[in-house]
């Protein structure tokens, strides 16, 4: 008995070793591709910002040399500037349109399935498309946008040749592209359960406070989502921009994002020491804006059954 006792332990211990082998193989890509396309270029990204490595040359070790001229660098903060200005102003406004954008879709009526593919649509454009289709539309000679203000009797500006209004102006553009985050938002209001609104009916609620008492908490879930993903995307704008100013950020480099000077450095002018400084102070600054939203999210976010 002891020893069949011993026997069937055994067995037991082979078939369990064997199913870990079995998992470790099936993961064994995964692992692979993870410690060779993203552990290791972040740890040789750290040695890289510490020398004067322009991927022609090895380069020297410099300590921290590249983040003083950083400091030194005007339109290092010059693309700081563009940045922040960029991510304050787009996304509490792709929030507020999306959320409304969201609930106007999210109607009862019909034809809906047609709407919202309409505003789903620009998504699926290329930014280079975008590009080129925006560059059109607010040329201050020809373009539509102006053709229409001057029909009602405004002087539309220079829209992308306008120092002033060139960061509105992407901003605008980069709007008309949230159509995924609708379908998000879309989601999280067929999560809300309809006992709520039902509730709500019967105390006589306005639609004002079902709206902000029912509709905006029970998607703010959803919200604190979108608002990470939006700071992390605004950070790492390039495409729009690069495409619209040939890579130049003209006028005046009121366009020149942080990425962009940072692809500028790495690619163009082969300082990749310098470049990896500078993402790596990007890398620390999106992840304290995502550590603090996070810890924020104590405060407003509200999941259904707590």
């Amino acid at each position: 008995m002891r020893q069949l006792a011993n026997n069937g332990n055994k067995k037991r211990r082979g078939n369990q070793v064997n199913k870990e082998t079995s998992g470790w193989l099936f993961a064994a890509p995964w692992i692979i591709g993870l410690l060779l396309f993203y552990i290791l270029p972040l740890v040789v990204s750290i040695y890289f910002s510490f020398t004067s490595y322009s991927i022609l040359q090895p380069g020297e070790f410099i300590g921290f040399q590249n983040y003083k001229e950083l400091m030194n660098d005007q339109l290092f903060f010059k693309s700081i500037y563009n940045t922040v200005y960029f991510a304050i102003f787009f996304v509490p406004l792709s929030i507020i349109s999306g959320v409304a954008l969201a609930m106007l879709l999210n109607l009862k009526i019909k034809g809906m399935t047609v709407y919202r593919t309409i505003f789903f649509l620009p998504t699926l454009v290329p930014h280079v498309a975008i590009a080129v289709l925006w560059m059109w539309l607010l040329n201050p000679g020809f373009g539509l946008v102006n053709g229409f203000l001057d029909m009602i009797g405004i002087s539309g500006p220079a829209w992308l040749g306008s120092e002033e209004w060139s960061k509105p102006s992407l901003i605008f553009m980069s709007l008309w592209g949230i159509g995924q985050a609708v379908v998000i938002y879309l989601a999280g209001l067929g999560d809300i359960s309809d006992e709520y609104y039902e509730a709500a009916e019967v105390d006589g609620a306005s639609w004002f406070r079902k709206t902000f008492h029912i509709t905006i908490p029970l998607l703010t879930p959803v919200i604190f989502f979108n608002l990470v993903m939006g700071v992390i995307g605004a950070f790492q704008q390039f495409t729009l921009p690069y495409t619209l100013t040939q890579g130049q950020g003209k006028p005046a480099n009121s366009l020149t994002f942080y990425v962009m000077y940072l692809y500028d450095n790495g690619f163009k002018y082969f300082k990749m020491g310098y470049a990896s400084a500078m993402a790596w102070i990007l890398f620390v600054v999106i992840m304290l804006l995502t550590v603090l939203i996070f810890w924020s999210s104590k405060r407003w976010v509200h999941y259904q059954g707590k």
